[in-house]
């Protein structure tokens, strides 16, 4: 009864603001929320001039209205007691009058567990994924139509592509799903990405709808499986409807002009970090556009500010979110994502967001971090970075011959390095991503590399990602462009000679990665050393970089074999580690092994030895 009921307020609201044009965002919210003094923005010709009045409520009230100069905004600030029931809220004036639904919060929804070690993410950019309902290929009032021949163009793929994989999904042993932006991207071209976004609060209809992309959420929980979302709070598609009636004057940064480049970021993201950095420098950095389709936001102005803070708690609790990637992280404002981050852990606790810093430097990503002590005082609130050093690190650990500077070292000195992170089990690690190379093609299609670099990410501390295809091989050799990188999933499109959701027509090695990774994803679910133990490394010696999880529970031994020889393994310097006369099973091939004085290890290979205690 209360489903339907709550079903009804928001259709009785969309059905009012349909009838006088009026966009009202967002379009919803929920009693017994933290952030509970909300600011609706309302859009519409000339509507700065309405003296809007909120009905008799009880427990809630219209506590001000801001109007900005532009004539076809204004901004009502509202205010739920914690003793407001649901309901709908009725606003009236002359001329225009809508009706807002408070609905009651799905229960235990703050106390909700985000990603975190114990999680493995998959990341897939639906477009490039499966196309599950091809009516929605082409949509009329959409710039851009399907393409599936030009790399960059639209392929297909959609929310329900997604949907109909879950199964093979949870059986590959992934926990969480991480999709590239859904919402509305209305471009005249390389819309597909998903990055340009033109509406906050819609799903592209391409991909599918509000609905669909909640039921999928619930759909993947039944299998286990999570949803994070990828917000973009730096910068919006130029055909966004504030590029052509701004609500405020500085609403985009560099006054909304591009201006040939001249206003172009600098991505020099050390500026924040300098202590001898200018402002000038600062500014170009923060303020300056990716492209002129990328218009960059001002989360300095406050209104944005609240709006932006708004969208993302409306999404958790609208799609009952397990987690947030944030695009771009360090190129908004950084008092901004202070606040941003803060609201949101607020109103969840226990909740988890990954920020992109894109730099090898661990110095400048770990200023980020929650819970860094800054020589500058900044204080951060979000709870986990991306750790592009590593992948740097281990994709040159792999390719380089080994010496005193190469090879494997390149992986030990990445990790030294985690002291300057508060929280290295909430660092998200990976090979690769929609953004660079497939691991495969960085690795010259070499399968024995490929499954050793996956092996160390699976093992390694902190919460991996996996790139969508990387368990199949997935490559780019014709080309590093990103139509290359983010190429159709094997078996999510007609007329594909492979289907990986079958089975048939794999290749060998595809076949041989695929049940590598299955298994080692499987197995690290229920591990309690991967999961929460301690990490100990020892610096690589004659090709080979080994290194031990430990729980109270459970001891796991990684040896990560480079040599084209078998080698024969020394255990003596791992006595801190290494339980006398263990018994010890390698997960990988089933294989029983006293643990004495020596180990064989194949060649190009990695062994992992499990020991419970």
């Amino acid at each position: 009864m209360r489903l339907i009921k709550q079903i009804l307020l928001l259709f009785l609201c969309t059905l009012s603001s349909t009838s006088y044009g009026l966009n009202v965002e967002p379009s919803n919210w929920w009693v017994g929320m933290k952030k509970n003094t909300i600011t609706l923005m309302l859009h519409e010709p000339n509507i700065a001039n309405t003296q809007f009045k909120l009905l008799p409520y009880k427990e809630v009230e219209l506590t001000k209205i801001t109007r900005t100069g532009n004539p076809n905004y204004i901004f009502l600030h509202v205010t739920i007691s914690d003793k407001a029931q649901a309901g709908s809220l009725k606003f009236n004036s002359r001329n225009n009058n809508f009706s807002f639904p408070l609905l009651d919060r799905k229960k235990h929804s703050a106390e909700r567990r985000g990603f975190s070690s114990v999680d493995t993410l998959y990341l897939i950019n639906p477009d490039r994924f499966a196309n599950g309902d091809k009516k929605n290929d082409t949509v009329n009032g959409m710039l851009e139509a399907i393409n599936p021949t030009f790399k960059g163009g639209r392929h297909g793929g959609d929310i329900q592509g997604v949907i109909n994989a879950l199964p093979y999904l949870k059986d590959l042993g992934v926990t969480q799903l991480w999709l590239t932006p859904v919402l509305e991207n209305n471009m005249p071209d390389y819309s597909y990405h998903g990055y340009a976004i033109t509406d906050f609060y819609k799903v592209d209809p391409r991909m599918g709808s509000n609905s669909l992309y909640k039921s999928l959420s619930a759909k993947a929980k039944e299998q286990g499986i999570g949803l994070v979302m990828d917000m973009v709070l730096n910068h919006i598609g130029s055909r966004h409807k504030w590029m052509r009636d701004k609500p405020t004057q500085n609403w985009i940064n560099f006054g909304g002009e591009f201006n040939n480049g001249k206003n172009a970021t600098s991505h020099a993201r050390q500026t924040i970090q300098d202590p001898h950095a200018s402002d000038y420098d600062k500014r170009q950095f923060n303020d300056g556009w990716f492209v002129a389709s990328m218009p960059d936001l001002n989360q300095r102005q406050p209104l944005l500010s609240e709006y932006l803070i708004q969208n993302a708690i409306w999404w958790i609790e609208y799609a009952d979110l397990s987690g947030i990637r944030v695009d771009t992280y360090s190129y908004s404002d950084n008092v901004f994502l202070s606040d941003w981050t803060k609201a949101i852990m607020n109103e969840y606790p226990h909740f988890n967001i990954v920020g992109e810093e894109w730099t090898s430097n661990p110095a400048i990503a770990s200023y980020w971090q929650r819970g860094k002590v800054n020589q500058n005082g900044y204080t951060s609130s979000l709870p986990s970075v991306m750790d592009f050093s590593l992948q740097e690190a281990l994709i040159q650990g792999l390719n380089e011959q080994e010496s005193w500077s190469t090879g494997w070292i390149k992986v030990y000195q990445s990790l030294a390095n985690d002291f300057l992170y508060p929280d290295t089990n909430n660092m998200m690690v990976f090979a690769d991503n929609h953004d660079m190379s497939r691991v495969y093609t960085e690795l010259k299609q070499d399968l024995a590399k490929a499954k050793i670099a996956m092996t160390m990410l699976l093992t390694t501390r902190g919460i991996p990602q996996i790139y969508y295809g990387t368990e199949i091989l997935l490559d780019n050799r014709l080309s590093k462009d990103h139509g290359d990188i983010r190429i159709d999933f094997l078996g999510g499109f007609e007329n594909q000679q492979a289907n990986v959701f079958t089975g048939q027509g794999l290749t060998a090695d595809q076949q041989s990665m695929h049940s590598m990774m299955s298994t080692l994803l499987n197995f690290r679910k229920t591990s309690p050393a991967i999961i929460h133990g301690k990490l100990i490394h020892f610096s690589p010696k004659n090709g080979v970089y080994s290194y031990a999880r430990l729980s109270d529970e459970q001891v796991i031994l990684v040896f990560l074999n480079k040599n084209t020889e078998a080698v024969n393994q020394n255990l003596d310097y791992m006595n801190e580690v290494l339980p006398i006369n263990a018994e010890a099973k390698n997960i990988l091939s089933n294989e029983m092994h006293i643990l004495k004085s020596k180990i064989t290890l194949k060649p190009m290979s990695a062994t992992v030895l499990v020991i419970n205690k």
